[in-house]
């Protein structure tokens, strides 16, 4: 093997690698702290409205996660709704505004929207 061919495969094998560990970087952002998500939920009164796995005033954090489901808007549109308190339809049949979170911190509104579609 030539000196060059060798420098170009030790130069693609350190590319690889520099990708791959990007790649590990971007899945911990990623990552769903549950415990953290939970609190949010229940110091922000989601739990009113909505549960894991069945319907209450709002829908259940299940079906949202199937409606959205491969649907790689999903988060976006999710954070929009959050912080924008759109008009939504309570199970009654009455129109309400939903509410917003307190917390302005996006990591926190970033995970509990990333363990809802993980449901």
């Amino acid at each position: 093997m030539s000196i060059t061919v060798a420098k170009r495969m030790a130069a693609a094998a350190a590319a690889i690698a520099m990708l791959m560990s990007f790649g590990a970087m971007a899945a911990d952002e990623q990552a769903v702290d549950e415990e953290a998500a939970m609190a949010l939920a229940r110091r922000e009164d989601c739990l009113k409205c909505h549960a894991v796995d069945k319907k209450k005033d709002g829908p259940s954090y299940k079906s949202i996660a199937t409606k959205y489901k491969n649907k790689p808007e999903a988060e976006e549109k999710l954070v929009k709704h959050l912080t924008t308190g759109p008009v939504v339809k309570t199970a009654a049949g009455d129109e309400d505004e939903h509410r917003i979170p307190k917390t302005k911190d996006e990591k926190e509104l970033r995970n509990i929207i990333r363990w809802i579609l993980s449901r």
